[in-house]
């Protein structure tokens, strides 16, 4: 590592063994770069760094992944896709997590995580195995998962190492067959993973590494005792490695109780911010009533490129995704009541530009990383803090500049000075807004003409309907060949035509054998046919025999016993 910090890091996993204390912190000195490390648990342990903080230069240069000793493998595949040089939580990480020591990694979103465990875990697998899955990677939701999955899959193009994405809302089938095809690394939710592992599928005796990215968003959703039944079923010597922008208590004890004697990396100073400096915020007080048309107006801002619009219901946000649809705005919902298929539709035409507005529930406030995000739009006031951290944490990624705008209703103005108080942002007293407000204007970059439908000549993207149907690999559900019925009765179609013999006309009858039911036509366990055409026998004789007196005998009625004991004749006596 460059400036003599790849040595004297810390000692190896035999030596801390006799190190007196649970976890090492390392943290920034300087704003642009981690120039040095700091060992800031103190308790007369050895110093981390080889260079006091005051000598550390102004400028860094971060080092390339080649620099850091990567396998070639992945450095060739990262730089086809432009990455050359590190960020800073894997500058810290990568000579750690490298060498198989357990550590737990925070730094703020959109700051490079997934590459930060991504990386050394692949190096350490190094190609393809046997066939048992090696690495284990835990994630909260399903996008998220599938974020992971396409970050590692580009990473290791030239390495060979075969990854599986595990998650609800897929068939269990197409799953099981890659398991049983081979895997090395794979990545999931916490009830799938825990679903195959129960049913023999999915093998976790031989994983050497388990990440868990994102675990205070796990606590959050309720997923720690699912993790800790996971982490008692793979091996107790590995590598376990924890990543979040946020540690909150819980997920410390959780860390001490499975970790063995883990670093603890903040890619950040002390008193930094857990907010991106390049993101623009503005927070208005609007009215329920008025949003629609702020958002609309809001969304014609000037150089605006992608934007996510987040909302605290399901319901809230479909609605909102079909008025903006109406006004002539490309956009898309993501939320918990539509199928994982329709889900992923949304999100590939959001990532192609089919779409450019994306109106979604926190289930796509993590693992969204879509490029050209620039506003981030929220509709009402978030929860907590950690939930608008991660919301606005979905543009001004990897140094680029994004603005965030919440709309906090009259009644959520005490939780927002809680959220503004916390984080620091000193917007303790929301700004009065409405749609026709000048300062929204100047505020924003958007043009004074505009109203709150799109004009037909900036209606240029695809739109949600010009995505295809995902492949039964993508959206869980196979395509079934589709059916031509017709209906009938007594073999014949109903409208006319040839007759059928009872046999359904599918796309693949003509594979199939003619059947034709014999249906009995019963009364009080009597065959009512027999009957029938007992009577249709006789009526010829009867017909011969009365044809000479006919015109002088009144016509005879029949009359049908219930019973089945024949019928009987009843003559006019008159």
């Amino acid at each position: 590592m460059p400036g003599g910090r790849r040595h004297g890091i810390g000692p190896n996993r035999e030596e801390r063994a006799q190190v007196p204390r649970e976890a090492i912190i390392l943290t920034f000195t300087n704003t642009q770069a981690p120039g040095g490390l700091e060992d800031q648990t103190g308790g007369g342990a050895p110093d981390i760094s080889d260079s006091p903080a005051d000598e550390v230069t102004e400028e860094h240069l971060p080092p390339t992944f080649a620099e850091l000793d990567v396998h070639p493998d992945i450095v060739k595949a990262l730089n086809d896709g432009g990455i050359e040089r590190t960020f800073a939580i894997q500058e810290l990480t990568l000579p750690l997590a490298m060498r198989g020591e357990d550590l737990i990694g925070q730094a703020r979103t959109g700051t490079g995580k997934t590459l930060g465990f991504g990386v050394p875990l692949l190096h350490r697998v190094g190609g393809a195995g046997d066939g048992t899955p090696q690495a284990l990677i835990v994630v909260p939701t399903r996008e998220l998962c599938l974020q992971v999955t396409r970050d590692l899959t580009d990473a290791s193009n030239h390495l060979g190492v075969r990854t599986l994405a595990v998650y609800g809302g897929r068939p269990y089938e197409e799953q099981i067959s890659a398991l049983r095809n081979g895997v090395d690394v794979v990545i999931g939710t916490p009830g799938r993973l825990l679903d195959l592992a129960e049913q023999r599928h999915l093998v976790l005796g031989k994983v050497s590494t388990l990440v868990l990215d994102e675990a205070d968003e796990m606590l959050d959703l309720g997923f720690l005792p699912d993790i800790e039944r996971i982490l008692r079923m793979v091996p107790e010597q590995r590598q376990t490695m924890l990543f979040s922008a946020t540690m909150p208590g819980p997920i410390l004890t959780l860390a001490r109780t499975f970790m063995t004697r883990p670093t603890h990396i903040r890619a950040e100073q002390a008193d930094e911010g857990a907010v991106h400096e390049r993101t623009r915020q503005f927070i208005y007080r609007a009215h329920s009533m008025d949003k629609s048309e702020l958002i609309a107006k809001a969304l014609q801002a000037e150089d605006r490129g992608l934007a996510m619009v987040f909302s605290r219901t399901k319901r809230q946000a479909q609605k909102l995704a079909d008025e903006l649809t109406e006004r002539g705005f490309a956009a898309g919902a993501v939320h918990g009541d539509l199928g994982q298929g329709a889900r992923e539709k949304a999100l590939r035409a959001f990532r192609s530009g089919k779409v450019d507005i994306l109106v979604a529930t926190d289930v796509a406030a993590r693992g969204i990383d879509v490029a050209g995000v620039t506003h981030v739009i929220n509709l009402q006031c978030p929860d907590d803090e950690k939930t608008y951290v991660h919301r606005i944490g979905r543009t001004g990624r990897a140094g680029r500049e994004g603005v965030a705008i919440t709309l906090v209703d009259w009644d959520d103005e005490p939780r927002w000075k809680m959220i503004s108080d916390t984080l620091g942002l000193g917007k303790p007293e929301p700004v009065e807004t409405y749609s026709t407000s000048a300062h929204l204007f100047t505020d924003l970059s958007i043009p004074t003409d505009v109203t709150g439908r799109l004009p037909l000549a900036k209606r240029t993207r695809a739109g949600l309907d010009a995505e295809p149907e995902g492949e039964s690999g993508e959206s869980g559900e196979a395509k079934r060949p589709r059916r031509n019925r017709r209906r009938t009765r007594g073999g014949k179609s109903e409208g006319g035509g040839e007759p059928t013999s009872g046999a359904r006309q599918d796309s693949d009858a003509e594979t199939r054998p003619t059947r034709r039911r014999n249906r009995r036509r019963t009364r009080s366990g009597d065959d009512v046919n027999a009957e029938v055409a007992a009577h249709q026998s006789e009526a010829p004789a009867t017909a011969e025999s009365g044809s000479a007196d006919a015109g002088d005998r009144p016509r005879r009625r029949r009359r049908r016993r219930r019973g089945g004991e024949g019928s009987s004749e009843s003559t006019d006596n008159a």
